[in-house]
């Protein structure tokens, strides 16, 4: 039956660490997660998926090794798999993920930045 009605303002205000994602709800084999970011994360790539990035609030600027991807408020970009991306932001920014259930947030780079699916209260 899903998930019901979710609220993003409310799900982020949840959220008290940066790059901790959290499932808002699921379509089908992906999840929708909502997240936090502020600073530099970790270069890495999804081999196996591509990965949607969605920018509520704030300027994020997507790291590839042949240029950068500059993220306002809105906009939407999708990192092709197999692409090596390092996801930054100067100032705190609030974002949707779309990907595969399963997907590791540091993709194949694992690390001290792993973090486990978060789900909401």
């Amino acid at each position: 039956m899903g998930d019901g009605v979710r609220n993003m303002g409310e799900a982020l205000a949840a959220i008290k660490e940066h790059w901790q994602p959290h499932r808002l709800t699921s379509v089908n084999d992906y999840d929708v997660k909502v997240v936090k970011l502020q600073g530099e994360f970790v270069w890495h790539s999804h081999p196996d998926t591509d990965e949607l990035f969605m920018v509520l609030s704030g300027e994020l600027v997507i790291r590839l090794r042949d240029g950068n991807v500059v993220l306002r408020e809105n906009d939407v970009f999708v990192v092709p798999n197999g692409v090596e991306h390092c996801p930054s932001a100067d100032r705190e920014v609030h974002a949707v993920l779309f990907e595969p259930k399963g997907t590791v947030n540091t993709g194949d780079a694992g690390g001290e930045r792993t973090s486990i699916l978060r789900e909401l209260p």
